[in-house]
C-alpha cells in the first residue's frame, strides 16, 4: 500500500492533516524521523505560524537536505500552508528577511490587500495541464488562512511551474506543480470535498 509521511518539525495542524491524507485511503505516518521522510512514497510538509519560526524547526530537524533530496530524485513532496512558503527562497515578515529551502524561485512577502489576514473561501484559476486540480470545476473554493504569499508570479513561470492563482486585493500563488514538488497555500484539510480532491490526486500520482 502506498505510504505518506507527514513530517513533524513542531508546526502544523498534524492530526488534521493526517485524516485527510488518509481518507484517500494511503497509510499515513506523523513522524520526525528522517529516515522515514526519506523512505515514503510522499512527504507532505505541513506548517503554520511565522515563517522564521517554521524554518527554525526544519533547520533543527535537519530536515532541509531530506526534503531536497526528495525533489532532486523525482520523488513527490506536497508543501501545506506556510510548508509551502518555506519551499521558496526567502520569506520577508516584520523587516525581517529568513532563508528558505530555496527549492522555488521568488521570495514570500505580506500581502497588499485591505484586509489582512486573508481568511476564509476564495476560488482559484487554474492553469492549462493541472494535475492536482485536475476534475474540479472552475467555481470551486478553498479555505486560506495567511497574510503572506508568493506573488512573484513571473519567476514562477520562468521556472516552468504550473502555478493556480487566487487573488485578495492581488493574484499570489494558490496551487504550484513543479516536478516532483507541490505546494497549496490554502489549506485542502480544511477544504472539505475540494482539499480532498487535491489530496486524492496527489496520492494518485505516487
Amino acid at each position: 500500500m502506498t505510504d505518506v509521511v507527514i513530517l513533524d518539525y513542531g508546526s502544523g495542524n498534524l492530526r488534521s492533516a493526517e485524516r485527510a491524507v488518509a481518507r484517500t485511503g494511503v497509510t499515513v505516518t506523523v513522524t520526525d524521523d528522517l529516515a522515514a521522510a526519506a523512505a515514503a512514497d510522499g512527504l507532505v510538509v505541513p506548517g503554520v505560524g511565522a515563517y522564521a519560526a517554521c524554518m527554525a524547526g526544519i533547520g533543527k530537524l535537519g530536515a532541509g537536505p531530506v526534503i531536497a533530496e526528495r525533489v532532486a530524485a523525482g520523488r513527490p513532496v506536497l508543501g501545506i500552508c506556510v510548508g509551502m512558503q518555506i519551499l521558496f527562497e526567502s520569506g520577508l515578515e516584520h523587516g525581517v528577511e529568513t532563508r528558505g529551502l530555496g527549492l522555488l524561485p521568488g521570495a514570500v512577502t505580506k500581502l497588499t490587500a485591505r484586509r489582512i489576514p486573508h481568511m476564509g473561501w476564495n476560488t482559484v484559476t487554474t492553469p492549462a495541464g493541472t494535475v492536482l486540480l485536475d476534475g474540479l470545476a472552475g467555481d470551486t473554493r478553498f479555505y486560506f488562512v495567511h497574510s503572506y504569499a508568493a506573488s512573484d508570479l513571473a519567476a514562477l513561470d520562468a521556472a516552468g511551474a504550473k502555478v493556480t492563482t487566487a487573488a485578495h486585493d492581488q493574484p499570489f500563488a494558490a496551487v504550484v506543480e513543479h516536478g516532483a514538488l507541490s505546494a497549496a497555500q490554502f489549506h485542502p484539510e480544511k477544504s472539505a470535498d475540494a482539499g480532498y480532491a487535491l489530496l486524492r490526486n496527489w496520492v494518485t500520482g505516487l
